[in-house]
């Protein structure tokens, strides 16, 4: 969590220590605390690399510019940064050490997929850890606007795009109440994972309010490997699917085909209409970024409405 600059103040660093230390030697210099420690940003940052697409949506909707970022897939609200003008600077994964060296950048931010590079790419320029949990996933997301929002003093944007999340997302708890139990399911490659409460996508649940269908027995980033005989014995009013292939540009059958098949179509989602294939841009690629989130939450709500 971090707070203006400008009203930065001995009695605020005293009360709030334990999240957040201020630089008051110099008044421009901020201390951002993050998942792997400290960071010292000396006034308003001019030239950024960005390895996490959540904090590339998030940076783009608050309005700051960028310089550098990974190549590969990208949702198509986020096409932008594909264009030349902006510096490629490895993947996701990987970062090109030597691309990031040339960019001279003041500020590096990873998260997630590119957090396990921290420690080199701190060796080049001031490097933070956006990375979000699966068990506290809306609160640190917000907080990472909050964080991006103040390192670039853009508080005002980024109250308003939390007051507009928040109003969503007790709208969609409140119409998810009465709608039956959901089982959330990601395709891949001709196989399928099942993820309920507590898992990489349990915010289903645990957020957005929709009850869950089954407990699964494995949490981690990659579900439980299900069977179409696992959605039948659950049987579940909703069927949400994300689509893995979809997301990140790979070929392969498609979710919506993957799933058509007399099994599948004996559950109660079927038959009713409510199997809901997701964003899946959103969920698997993106994740925590502000407008996948709101993409997210838009599109569960009309779905909800809808059935």
């Amino acid at each position: 969590m971090l707070f203006n600059r400008s009203r930065l103040s001995l009695a605020t660093v005293a009360a709030l220590g334990a999240l957040f230390v201020g630089g008051l030697a110099q008044a421009a210099d901020l201390v951002v605390k993050h998942k792997q420690g400290e960071t010292t940003i000396a006034g308003t940052p001019q030239k950024v690399v960005v390895f996490d697409l959540a904090s590339l949506d998030t940076l783009g909707a608050l309005g700051v510019e960028i310089q550098g970022v990974p190549g590969g897939v990208k949702p198509a609200y986020l096409s932008q940064y594909n264009d030349d003008k902006y510096v490629k600077v490895g993947t996701l994964f990987e970062p090109d050490y030597e691309a990031v060296n040339a960019a001279a950048p003041d500020l590096i931010i990873v998260a997630g997929r590119s957090a396990a590079k921290y420690g080199e790419l701190a060796k080049i320029a001031p490097t933070i850890d956006l990375s979000v949990s699966a068990d506290n996933f809306m609160d640190e997301a917000k907080n990472n606007v909050v964080t991006l929002a103040t390192v670039f003093d853009k508080r005002s944007e980024a109250d308003r795009l939390i007051g507009a999340l928040d109003t969503s997302i007790a709208a969609l708890k409140a119409s998810a109440a009465d709608k039956g139990k959901g089982l959330l399911v990601l395709t891949t490659g001709g196989k399928m994972s099942a993820f309920g409460p507590g898992s990489r996508f349990g915010m289903i649940h645990s957020v957005y309010g929709v009850q869950p269908a089954a407990e699964t027995t494995h949490v981690g980033n990659h579900g439980q490997a299900i069977s179409f005989e696992y959605i039948l014995e659950t049987n579940p009013d909703w069927l949400f699917v994300i689509d893995r292939d979809a997301a990140i540009g790979r070929e392969g059958t498609a979710a919506a085909q993957y799933l058509d098949n007399e099994i599948v179509q004996r559950t109660k989602a079927w038959k009713n209409g409510h199997v809901v294939y997701l964003d899946a841009a959103s969920w698997y690629l993106v994740g925590g970024g502000i407008t996948a989130i709101q993409n997210t939450v838009d599109q569960l709500t009309s779905a909800l409405n809808k059935g």
